[in-house]
């Protein structure tokens, strides 16, 4: 199951040369960079591992492309996501988010119902990554 989060999740992978002229793009609009890996994708959980801190003084869209790089190296069963952030509202906020590289095998979720009172039912997603220790999620198929 491919996960589908970010600006160009629907998209097929994007290239380095794609991903650099994104980069060129969130720079030249003054937005800096920042590099996060996860294990746990899961849609709620939006405090991803930073990768260094946010690169506000680099300008040259090949620092960041290196900085992604090396996170790929470092952890290559982990997402990697590229983020710039625009802070042009007084506040840092997320102009522009997406994934950069994603584990061999992507295990997917499950939809778990429960019955509750009143025949309500609630329904939670529950990621299979989840069912191993962290660190030990990804590489071979479950």
């Amino acid at each position: 199951m491919r996960i589908t989060q970010g600006t160009f999740s629907y998209l097929p992978e994007l290239t380095d040369d794609e991903i650099a002229k994104q980069i060129a793009y969130a720079l030249d609009q003054g937005w800096p960079c920042s590099v996060e890996f996860t294990d746990d994708p899961h849609p709620r959980n939006s405090y991803w591992e930073m990768w260094g801190l946010p690169m506000f003084d680099l300008t040259d869209p090949a620092g960041v492309l290196y900085e992604v790089k090396e996170c790929r190296k470092a952890y290559p069963n982990h997402y990697v996501r590229l983020n710039a952030y625009d802070a042009h509202y007084g506040r840092q906020t997320t102009a522009l988010s997406f994934i950069v590289q994603r584990p061999p095998v992507e295990p997917g979720f499950r939809l778990d119902r429960e019955e509750t009172s009143d025949r309500r039912i609630r329904y939670t997603l529950h990621s299979y990554a989840t069912d191993r220790p962290e660190g030990e999620r990804y590489g071979d198929p479950l």
